[in-house]
């Protein structure tokens, strides 16, 4: 007995041994794999769903506008004025947009600020249908649905701290802002054959369908009164976020860096020239502007690691000055397989950058503040881009597309070097 005990232990060593192991390799696996927490709260979890399948959509459109404004007036210039287009409304609607989700039922904005977005959509398929071939109808759409984009963006994100628990908000940042690089990604490859093989009418369709997974989402939110039952949305109430902001010196620096490096470094006014010109075409447009949203969803994927990392503002800056090297480097590529994996480590870093600067925002700020900072933090982001293309327009119509964008990327590195250097308070911060 005790001899055939021992045998079957030798045998059952082995076995046990490697289940050992695998459930090591998986314990390792769940401390880098996206945290997916949140999606156990319904409500957010509907949010995911209909942001994910509206901003595919959205993609298509966001290559299909650029292209179409290429095809009419063949200037990088009049594609870098389509940010110009969208910069005014965003920096005006955002701050006001923010005031006002702080003001009255966040649902019922949302909701309203979503029509008027995908009336700009249907605006934009109309036109190209009837083939108008206008050039300031465009940018006059761009700035309408940007205008609604700028109020339904800060005001959605607002809501997420009322969804889930303030623990999970990084899990959260991580989740939302990987499914929105995940349509970064499928959005343009599929506009790039759409292009390809149909006129632009077919992307802005497709967009228009999609478009209606955020108004299911939002429809079946629940009601979301504002925190403070007196609150206003008027100019004084712009004014106090603003006052806010300005006496927070870590969120006025991490809005600093950002700009930098948007400003700075953002190429993608610069993509339909260059398909064309370095690239041959092609599917090349597309995989350009998919490519930065190829790294994000790679580094969205492991980011299990970021809410455990407490240096939070070092991380952040280490991501922005990545992200202007990548960026450099891709605009010195001679192949279209190097340029996209540079980028796409470009977005990798981008993506750690977007999490830790949108949750930095939400622990630091109050709810009574969230839409104002929301609405802040949109101006922001959506409107360094803008201004990256208005200047990445301007700079190759000078220079050419490789001063306009390498140099761009090694700028906007060595200024977010300079500003964290100068002004420690993000470098040192760690959350409460």
């Amino acid at each position: 007995m005790t001899r055939t005990f021992t045998e079957n232990a030798g045998q059952e060593g082995p076995a046990s041994d490697t289940f050992r192991e695998g459930a090591r390799r998986r314990k390792r696996w769940r401390r880098v794999a996206i945290d997916t927490a949140p999606l156990r709260h319904l409500a957010y979890r509907r949010m995911f769903i209909g942001f994910g399948v509206s901003s595919f959509g959205f993609q298509l459109t966001a290559v299909a506008v650029p292209v179409e404004m290429f095809q009419l007036t063949h200037s990088s210039f009049w594609v870098g004025l389509l940010g110009v287009a969208g910069l005014v409304p965003l920096l005006i609607f955002a701050l006001w947009g923010g005031a006002v989700a702080d003001a009255v039922d966040r649902r019922r904005l949302l909701l309203a600020s979503s029509l008027l977005m995908w009336s700009a959509t249907l605006g934009l398929l109309a036109q190209a249908l009837l083939r108008v071939g206008s050039p300031q109808l465009l940018l006059g759409l761009v700035a309408v649905q940007t205008m609604a984009f700028a109020v339904s963006s800060p005001t959605r994100q607002a809501i997420v701290p009322r969804l889930v628990p303030a623990t999970e908000l990084a899990a959260a940042n991580a989740l939302g802002t990987t499914v929105g690089n995940a349509a970064m990604v499928a959005g343009p490859l599929a506009a790039g054959v759409l292009l390809a093989r149909f006129d632009v009418a077919a992307a802005y369709a497709v967009d228009a369908i999609a478009f209606t997974g955020v108004l299911w989402a939002t429809i079946r939110l629940p009601a979301l009164p504002p925190a403070n039952g007196n609150a206003r949305a008027g100019w004084r109430d712009i004014k106090d976020g603003l006052a806010y902001i300005l006496g927070a010196p870590l969120l006025l620096l991490s809005f600093a860096i950002d700009i930098a490096a948007m400003v700075l470094a953002m190429p993608r006014a610069l993509f339909p020239e260059v398909a064309a010109d370095r690239y041959g075409n092609g599917s090349a447009v597309g995989w350009l502007f998919a490519a930065i949203a190829i790294g994000s969803v790679l580094a969205g994927l492991t980011s299990g690691w970021v809410g455990r990392v407490r240096r939070q503002g070092v991380a952040l800056v280490i991501a922005v000055m990545a992200w202007g090297l990548a960026v450099a480097g891709a605009g010195l590529a001679g192949r279209l397989w190097l340029a996209v994996l540079l980028l796409a480590v470009g977005g990798a870093a981008d993506l750690v950058s977007a999490v830790y600067r949108q949750t930095i925002l939400q622990t630091y700020a109050p709810d009574q503040l969230q839409g104002r900072m929301q609405g802040i933090f949109i101006a922001v982001v959506a409107g360094g881009p803008r201004l990256g293309d208005l200047r990445a327009g301007a700079t190759a119509a000078a220079f050419g597309t490789t001063a306009a964008w390498a140099g761009g990327g090694i700028a906007a590195a060595v200024l977010a070097g300079l500003l964290a250097i100068a002004f420690p308070v993000l470098l040192r911060y760690r959350p409460a």
